[in-house]
């Protein structure tokens, strides 16, 4: 969604997704009756490549899209890509009713209002998501993002030898896989509101959606390394040790021990999940979230998914990205005995490579 050309209607598409741990490719052909992955690639990332979302070595990521890419097999040169982080700010405003050619200029004036950046260090996007709330009124999802850290990202996957046709956002990456997960559901089911929790290596995207358009969405600087930490210092074990008991490795470790920390060190994620039914409320939009849903590597944190449950007494369920998609455990190389462990881990590059054309 941020301003750079939207790709063309093709065969097939290629998602990016650039993690402060993995990079991640996957090929979607979109060609037959449903989508199907023909393509994947994963490689690790030295845990000083990226921090908090910032590229802080440009040649070990450069490095990492190569190898993935080539490992996959991919030959495309165009990809999708996302960003996210505290240099992207999405917001739904209320602006007085126009066309869309109207706004595209109206929207500049009105980020001035709700972008806590200089207007002309970002880059803007929007969508019209109501055309008619009413009052001669209408809601609109307003989408900033630093405009070095968009070009940054862009001239990186440049310099891997690719083109970046689409630079959306992680949170709208996660919510279109979840869309085409879900299939299609009368609008009862449409109405209920998801909170979609995406839990990565140092930052979780929150999205709260009801009728397939977010209410609110917002990223916290918590994820898996956040649980590995505190094993580390709770447990005095390394940091490899602390990846292995966040992976549901507990050896012969007492598990209550284990639950108490990773409780604790969730202290920040539910914080992020009660401000956001906050702001739903305070907002009028909902009273309360229906169900969460969990995705990213961090899902599958052992304890985290009842922990959640019992602090915020809402339904809570593992989000799978690989339904309603079609695709040969061949395609996942050394990870295809395992799909079922990483399968969360895929959740934004399925979203971004499920994208055909126009604000799919």
């Amino acid at each position: 969604m941020i301003s750079l050309p939207f790709i063309k209607k093709k065969g097939s598409t290629v998602g990016l997704d650039i993690g402060s741990s993995l990079i991640k490719v996957v090929e979607i052909d979109h060609s037959g009756s449903r989508p199907k992955i023909t393509k994947f690639g994963m490689m690790k990332l030295l845990p000083e490549a990226i921090v908090e979302g910032e590229i802080m070595d440009r040649d070990l990521v450069i490095e990492g899209i190569r190898e993935s890419v080539e490992l996959a097999g991919i030959t495309n040169k165009e990809v999708v890509t996302a960003v996210s982080g505290r240099a992207v700010i999405v917001k739904k405003v209320v602006m007085d009713k126009m066309p869309p050619e109207d706004a595209q200029e109206a929207i500049f004036w009105e980020a001035e209002q709700h972008v806590p950046f200089d207007i002309d260090d970002v880059c803007l996007d929007f969508q019209i998501l109501n055309d008619d709330i009413g009052a001669n009124q209408m809601e609109v999802l307003l989408v900033a993002a630093k405009k070095d850290m968009v070009l940054t990202h862009a001239n990186l996957i440049k310099d891997a030898g690719l083109v970046p046709s689409v630079i959306d956002v992680d949170s709208f990456a996660v919510q279109n896989c979840y869309e085409l997960n879900r299939g299609e559901v009368d609008e009862e089911v449409k109405s209920r509101v998801i909170g979609l929790v995406n839990i990565g290596n140092d930052v979780t995207n929150i999205n709260i959606v009801q009728n397939d358009c977010p209410h609110f969405t917002r990223d916290i600087s918590i994820g898996s390394n956040t649980f590995i930490e505190s094993l580390q210092k709770e447990l005095d074990v390394s940091y490899e040790d602390g990846q292995e008991i966040i992976r549901g490795n507990l050896g012969e470790r007492d598990e209550d021990k284990i639950k108490e920390i990773i409780r604790a060190a969730s202290e920040d994620l539910s914080l992020g999940i009660e401000r956001s039914i906050s702001f739903l409320k305070a907002a009028g939009d909902a009273e309360n979230i229906d169900e969460l849903i969990l995705s990213g590597g961090g899902s599958h944190i052992p304890f985290l998914k009842e922990i959640l449950q019992e602090r915020h007494g809402i339904d809570l369920s593992i989000h799978n990205p690989l339904e309603n998609l079609d695709f040969d455990e061949s395609v996942f190389g050394e990870y295809g005995e395992e799909i079922d462990k990483i399968s969360p881990l895929l959740t934004v590059g399925i979203g971004l490579a499920l994208r055909k054309a126009g604000r799919e």
